[in-house]
């Protein structure tokens, strides 16, 4: 279901009953944009810790606009063994309330929007139709404001909506604004004489308003009701009526009841974020930390800072304890499935199986930390993978530490350096010599082994020290060892440094990531400290 300004008040309880019926509820969220300084690349760097990635993106993603919501709600009906779906695509934009509600800036990216034109989204529908909507912050000021405005007409202050006896006398007019003003008076004597009940007033200016409830209020103490009318483009008159006290009371409720009704409509979108808030159902995404930044960040309050700089238990505790965090209240009686569901469970019931990943939003673009924890202590990373003693893979936060990190050792004599993807070129090329070099047997039926040292080849590892290794090529290990008669395998370089031969007792690591990651191999004949 599309939802736009237009039949967004007539959506809104089919959408609450959806939320409420939900046994879980996905996200998804359009941008005008992804970064307003680094390319992407930059800004999800394989290398950022959790605090990192939040941070970059705080600073670099907010100025965008999310402009479309996209949720969908799933129920399970038992009867049927399926899921049952609501889907809603809502067009959100932060139209203005009135000229003292928040006049939001952003910016755009080319890329992203001539992404989203490609793929036919209609931008008609966010600027012309969007749903406007308030933070948290915004909504309680305006409500300020409203309040403070209605305490100063009931006190006789400010600009009024009807005619109060209060004023002692007549309004200063300036001299160009007499004629205006005396054309005016006029016109409301006849509409006491003629059986019309109303007189609109010619737009004018904000100043001509002010001296026209000014005079007003003081010519016709009684029987007038006055109010400022804005029109669909935007223009502003003043309507005159004539009233009794019991009309001109109806007519300030009635008016009150519409301010409310205004506010309402402006905190908008803000109230569907609000329901899955408070319905606390599981809400789940795809690559959904910028959804998730963004839906608090536009639709309830600014993003915080990192405030947990230290994982310990202590200082955890320490920090848990303080604003603004809150403790929450914890007891027995955790629900626990130990057996598959069947068609008569309940999948709402919250499961072993689900619970480690609650509250996790997924990182992506990183190697070696899965997700963001917004519940606790994020992941602990290391960038350097040890084998043995005397080898280890360390990757490399830039792509250009990498050429550094190989001039730096074309001349050292105690360890080798290695990038990734030579070493994946290297295997490859032992995988074929060793395809091209005929088997023979033995006597006793069994393979001769076709080296003489101890260890394995090329980048392989000593039998004895091999330890482990989460190579995406894990499959192919041992798999490419070529012969050796000297002790020494032959490591593959660029033709700019040549070929080197390097000591299997200092052996390469497996490496861990893929091939375009920045990363190196490191080789020393001596024990590293680690």
């Amino acid at each position: 279901m599309e939802v736009t300004r237009q039949n967004y008040k007539d959506s809104l309880n089919t959408v609450y009953s959806a939320i409420e019926e939900a046994d879980f509820l996905a996200i998804d969220g359009e941008f005008s944009g992804i970064s307003d300084g680094p390319n992407v690349s930059a800004l999800t760097n394989g290398l950022d810790t959790p605090e990192e990635r939040y941070t970059k993106l705080k600073k670099h993603s907010m100025d965008f606009l999310l402009f479309q919501f996209g949720l969908c709600t799933f129920t399970y009906d038992q009867t049927k063994s399926k899921y049952i779906t609501k889907s809603f695509n809502f067009y959100v934009f932060p139209k203005p309330f009135n000229r003292t509600s928040p006049d939001l800036k952003f910016i755009c990216q080319s890329s992203s929007i001539d992404f989203l034109a490609s793929q036919g989204f209609d931008f008609n529908k966010v600027f012309c139709h969007g749903i406007p909507y308030l933070n948290q912050e915004e909504e309680a000021q305006l409500r300020e404001q409203t309040e403070e405005r209605r305490n100063q007409h009931a006190n006789g202050v400010g600009t009024p909506s009807y005619i109060s006896p209060s004023s002692k006398g007549p309004a200063h007019v300036p001299e160009e604004h007499k004629d205006y003003i005396n054309r005016v008076i006029e016109k409301v004597e006849a509409l006491f004489t003629n059986s019309e009940k109303t007189l609109d007033l010619d737009p004018c200016t904000g100043f001509q308003r002010k001296l026209i409830y000014q005079t007003l209020n003081w010519k016709f103490p009684k029987g007038l009701h006055v109010e400022t009318v804005e029109t669909e483009k935007k223009e502003r008159y003043i309507q005159v009526s004539k009233v009794d006290d019991e009309e001109r009371k109806r007519r300030e409720q009635q008016k009150q009841e519409r301010e409310q009704e205004e506010l309402n409509d402006a905190v908008g979108f803000s109230r569907v974020i609000h329901a899955i808030s408070k319905s606390a159902k599981l809400v789940v995404g795809h690559n959904m930390l910028l959804d998730v930044m963004h839906t608090i960040h536009q639709f309830y309050c600014p993003l915080p800072e990192e405030l947990i700089t230290n994982t310990s238990l202590a200082e955890l505790e320490k920090q848990l304890k303080e604003s603004p965090f809150k403790s929450p209240q914890v007891g027995e009686g955790f629900p626990v499935m130990t057996q598959p569901r069947d068609s008569s469970t309940r999948p709402g019931t919250i499961t072993l199986i689900l619970f480690p990943f609650f509250n996790k939003l997924f990182l992506m673009r990183i190697i070696d930390i899965p997700y963001l924890n917004i519940t606790g202590p994020d992941c602990e990373y290391d960038h350097v993978s040890w084998i043995d003693d005397t080898s280890a893979f360390v990757s490399l936060s830039q792509t250009d530490q990498v050429q550094i990190a190989m001039n730096t050792s074309r001349y050292a004599e105690s360890y080798r350096i290695q990038t990734y993807a030579e070493y994946i070129q290297g295997k490859q090329q032992d995988k074929e010599k060793l395809n091209q070099t005929p088997k023979s047997w033995g006597e006793d039926g069994w393979m001769k082994p076709h080296y003489t040292s101890p260890t394995c080849a090329g980048f392989g590892y000593p039998r004895g020290l091999r330890k482990r290794s989460i190579s995406p090529a894990q499959g192919e290990q041992g798999a490419g060892d070529s012969p050796i008669t000297d002790g020494w395998s032959h490591c593959s370089y660029p033709e700019s440094t040549g070929s080197k031969k390097m000591k299997t007792d200092g052996v390469c690591v497996n490496a861990c990531v893929p091939k375009y990651f920045p990363a190196v191999v490191i080789c020393s004949r001596f024990p590293l400290n680690y």
